[in-house]
């Protein structure tokens, strides 16, 4: 009798609070984290762009479109995806960064008037400071559930929590310094997350090119 096993190395942390009995408990379904790590990394790297000035661009709003549907759908649907699969975390996690990347796009949508709602400026950047407060919180949930596991996403979740909070500290303060400084976090959290996800696609391959090793916490 042969016995099943969960590989921490190749994929976001597995849920292994159900074992596999049998060949056919495997999933039938592609796996859909390499789908949403990169909806995820490009979203972010977008609006981190656009915190840093690049080019002189000050306005998100450009960002909308991909938090929408990229961002928000692709990403939200890949965390759907894996409840069927059995993965409890990657599900909850892919699946509640989607919705925040679609609230945070609702935010900045004019026919919603949410920032127009604000008469006094500071006011609604305090909002967005306990908004970016709550997902900062979020994140360190996460990276507590992942801890001896997988080193890759433990560098990438601690850091995207760090992120949340220093743009949190920037609406708060008001200064544009601190807002660029979550926007060089925000590059580097973009940057490992499309590691992992070309990772998990060569991975994915029969005959890849390259393996990208992700680590495990001894």
């Amino acid at each position: 009798m042969s016995t099943h096993k969960h590989s921490i190395v190749g994929h976001w942390p597995h849920d292994d609070s159900t074992p596999a009995s049998s060949e056919s408990s495997k999933p039938t379904i592609a796996s859909p984290s390499p789908a949403g790590i990169f909806a995820f990394a490009s979203t972010t790297f977008i609006l981190s762009a656009f915190n840093l000035n690049v080019r002189g661009i000050h306005a998100p709003n450009v960002v909308v479109g991909m938090a929408i549907f990229s961002g928000g759908l692709l990403q939200f649907i890949a965390g759907m995806w894996e409840f069927p699969r059995g993965n409890v975390f990657n599900a909850t996690v892919f699946s509640s960064y989607g919705c925040f990347w679609m609230s945070y796009a609702t935010i900045h949508i004019p026919a919603f008037g949410i920032i127009s709602a604000y008469a006094d400026p500071q006011e609604f950047n305090n909002a967005m400071g306990i908004y970016l407060v709550t997902w900062f919180m979020v994140t360190v949930f996460f990276t507590m559930a992942v801890i001896r596991r997988n080193l890759t996403f433990i560098i990438l979740l601690s850091i995207l929590a760090v992120t949340f909070l220093v743009l949190a500290v920037a609406n708060f303060t008001g200064r544009s310094s601190i807002n660029k400084a979550g926007g060089a976090l925000g590059i580097v959290v973009s940057a490992i997350a499309y590691y992992a996800g070309l990772s998990e696609i060569l991975e994915a391959e029969t005959r890849p090119i390259a393996r990208l090793p992700r680590g495990v916490w001894c």
